[in-house]
């Protein structure tokens, strides 16, 4: 049974940048396509970036464009999300969350089907 542990969260200043962790265990990450979802009190969860084990990319969110990162180093079995030029409105916490890979990354998030416990990110000043 694949576990996904999210880490590097925490308090960033606007315009700062942090990485976020999604460590596998259990499977091997590299069959599996993998998305970083964020979640705020009282909103839905919000698809972010999701990376396939070929390595290519679908963005959910147009607002992470040029800002957020989404890459993967199999043989550390984890996905990262770099994160840049942060504003308080990326505030919230962060899941990586993953689905077999012999589906396409997929369109909504609802059908990703192993989920992580979830990292905190705070942007404030």
């Amino acid at each position: 049974q694949l576990q996904l542990v999210e880490s590097g969260g925490g308090l960033v200043q606007p315009g700062g940048s942090l990485r976020l962790s999604c460590a596998a265990s259990g499977d091997t990450l590299d069959y599996y396509n993998i998305g970083w979802i964020r979640q705020v009190p009282g909103k839905e969860r919000e698809g972010m970036l999701c990376i396939d084990s070929s390595g290519g990319i679908s963005t959910y969110s147009e607002s992470v464009k040029g800002r957020f990162t989404i890459y993967r180093d199999n043989a550390k079995n984890t996905v990262y999300l770099q994160m840049d030029s942060l504003k308080p409105e990326n505030s919230g916490v962060y899941y990586c969350a993953a689905r077999p890979r012999r589906y396409p990354c997929p369109r909504t998030i609802a059908d990703f089907d192993y989920w992580g416990q979830g990292a905190q990110v705070t942007v404030s000043s």
